[in-house]
């Protein structure tokens, strides 16, 4: 069993076996924020914090009986202590987290969480009517919001989604274009459905335009930065110069929507071919905007 997953059953267990599923999330968000290396990410949604890896996990751990889904709750299913396989460091946050909330209510979860830390409440639809007015305004202020033109790059390799969903809400992106050739990942969240649900679901469109990605085929064996180099050059030649209306499309879409972002897998620009693409597109005639990798 993945260690996150004995988080969820230590900290079920910590609470009495069940917990409000709103309840859980808040718990496990500041367990996160107490931990070196957090098991989960969070990402501002409806009602504060959320992350799309916990439910999934929540639903794996439902279909293998480790957990009961009870609608609006979650309970533990064995006897098992769970909290005696979490590493010492873990016991005592769980400890200290029970001590302060242990008779705590979803709203007062929330209302912690929403002032500790605002930025998961910009989302939120019960933000208004659980915080003061200096409370929602420092929520209001961690809303990113800039009206400069500006085409992201953004690669998914070594985070998680929704590390990655965070750095497109904090930059204020509107629209995700997808510019593998096969959006098609093995990593949780990532191949296309996937991705354009989880974007809208937070307000940012997706767009896939395969026809400047690069095929499969031409990723093979490549070692060194050379080897990369010469990838490049060939999609320069092969591709580039011939997809010079998607190219505009982009661009086009960009003057739109102020604030776009390419995506492909690689975390290091210098190995993917968005880095080509774009600067591709800052030499259209038509282009007087600013570039920037995250």
């Amino acid at each position: 069993m993945f260690y996150r997953r004995k988080v969820i059953l230590g900290l079920l267990q910590a609470f009495g076996g069940k917990l409000e599923k709103i309840n859980l999330y808040k718990l496990l968000l500041i367990f996160s924020k107490l931990q070196p290396k957090p098991q989960y990410d969070f990402v501002p949604y409806k009602f504060g914090c959320y992350s799309f890896s916990l439910h999934a996990d929540l639903v794996t751990m439902y279909k293998k009986e480790q957990l009961k889904d009870e609608d609006k709750s979650v309970s533990k299913v064995d006897n098992k202590n769970y909290l005696a396989l979490l590493t010492e460091s873990d016991k005592k946050i769980l400890q200290s987290i029970y001590q302060q909330f242990f008779n705590s209510s979803g709203d007062d979860l929330m209302r912690y969480t929403y002032t500790k830390y605002p930025y998961t409440a910009i989302n939120s639809q019960t933000a208004k009517t659980l915080l003061t007015k200096e409370q929602l305004g420092k929520v209001n202020a961690s809303r990113p919001i800039t009206n400069r033109t500006t085409l992201f790059t953004i690669g998914y390799e070594g985070i998680s989604l929704e590390e990655y969903l965070n750095r497109l809400i904090k930059n204020d992106v509107k629209i995700l274009i997808d510019v593998r050739k096969n959006a098609l990942s093995m990593k949780f969240g990532f191949s296309k459905n996937q991705l354009e649900n989880y974007c809208n679901s937070l307000g940012i469109e997706y767009l896939h335009i395969p026809e400047v990605g690069i095929h499969s085929e031409f990723r093979q064996e490549l070692n060194t930065q050379s080897d990369y180099d010469k990838l490049f050059s060939l999609y320069k030649k092969s591709n580039l110069s011939t997809t010079t209306t998607h190219q505009q499309k982009i661009l086009d879409l960009l003057k739109e929507k102020k604030r776009v972002a390419l995506t492909c897998f690689e975390a290091n620009i210098c190995q993917c071919h968005r880095k080509h693409l774009s600067e591709a597109i800052t030499k259209l005639p038509e282009w007087d905007f600013e570039l920037k990798h995250i």
